[in-house]
């Protein structure tokens, strides 16, 4: 076990996934949420739930047998500055509330390197890549001016792979994983953060659990490429599945939108693979699409923009507008993301008319 860090993850929720992998590996995480969360996981700990190979239940990790510590707290409980890395796990839009807003102000400030896990992948990490029109980008998001005091070279993104909810019949501090696959980032501008996210690989990898007297490897690693496009990946998967749980008629899990009709979701998730290869990704860097139709057929619920959608959300992650944007940009057009995204349009603005 290497030297003993300090993350700092704003999001509880997903967030607890790499947080608990982080503390199996000796390290200290601390927890940005709401303030009964943060009184629920401080007095009995974050518990996640992983279904493991060979094992018929799953496994139940408690943040408090852990070799390392998590605690949590409001956006003003933590200063930025004294962490070694700090970890992006909210849903774009719960960056504009005003108390995470401050936190994030004081981050950019801080320049301490940031990894997103959000599948909106940050402004500032757009601008490393090249031959985007960054500002046109900028209606995509719920308020753009966020991750004006970012600095690119300090945030990477990592595609958040695992598939995880809280399960409703629950307490809040507990995380079910239905999906175990590994979150997979891109390098840092700077050799130097680069080199201490690549000992955090190290780190999960090498950590063993104790499971009814067994010390046992846990899936959900960290991987880390030079590709700044390998994270682009997760792209098709959101436009061919999650945000095809939308439909006319009401929601639909991931699998019925994968599965309902396979060549046309071949066709959608390859279309947006050659979007990414026209950005410069190469082909090693994307995810085939038989393999993620197989990892589709686990996902039997609606994701997450679906089912906010459905519950009378005013806004979610708008992905599907930022593959459009770029891809006009690249002078491409398809279609069914039209559809869909005039579709999720629709939606919002009917709960913006509900609300008011």
């Amino acid at each position: 076990m290497g030297a003993r860090r300090k993350i700092l993850i704003l999001g509880a929720s997903y967030g607890s996934l790499l947080g608990v992998k982080l503390a199996l590996a000796g390290h200290e995480v601390d927890l940005v949420c709401r303030p009964g969360e943060a009184e629920l996981i401080n007095r009995e700990g974050a518990i996640v739930r992983l279904p493991v190979r060979g094992r018929d239940k799953p496994v139940e990790i408690h943040s408090k047998k852990l070799p390392g510590r998590v605690r949590a707290g409001g956006p003003g409980a933590f200063e930025p500055a004294g962490y070694d890395l700090t970890v992006l796990a909210m849903q774009e839009p719960q960056y504009r509330a005003a108390d995470v807003r401050a936190l994030m102000e004081v981050l950019a400030e801080s320049k301490v390197p940031c990894l997103s896990l959000m599948n909106m992948p940050p402004l500032p990490y757009l601008a490393r890549l090249p031959g985007i029109d960054v500002n046109a980008c900028r209606r995509c998001y719920t308020d753009a001016t966020v991750w004006d005091g970012f600095a690119p070279a300090l945030l990477t993104l990592c595609s958040p792979d695992p598939q995880a909810f809280r399960p409703p019949s629950e307490p809040g501090n507990v995380l079910q994983v239905t999906l175990p696959t590994n979150f997979k980032a891109a390098r840092f501008d700077s050799e130097v953060h680069t080199i201490r996210l690549r000992a955090f690989e190290r780190e999960i990898e090498a950590a063993r659990f104790d499971a009814d007297g067994q010390r046992i490897e846990l899936p959900v690693k960290l991987k880390v490429y030079d590709s700044l496009f390998v994270p682009l990946a997760k792209w098709a998967m959101l436009i061919a599945g999650n945000y095809r749980c939308v439909t006319k008629q009401g929601v639909r899990s991931i699998r019925e939108a994968v599965h309902g009709d396979l060549a046309a979701s071949r066709a959608v998730y390859e279309w947006v693979v050659r979007l990414c290869l026209a950005l410069g990704a190469d082909e090693k860097d994307m995810v085939p699409f038989e393999k993620y139709a197989r990892a589709a057929l686990s996902l039997a619920s609606p994701s997450a923009a679906a089912r906010a959608l459905a519950a009378g959300a005013t806004d979610i992650e708008r992905v599907d507008r930022l593959v459009q944007e770029i891809a006009r940009q690249k002078d491409m057009r398809c279609e069914v993301l039209d559809r869909m995204v005039a579709l999720i349009d629709e939606r919002i603005e009917a709960n913006r008319r509900k609300a008011a």
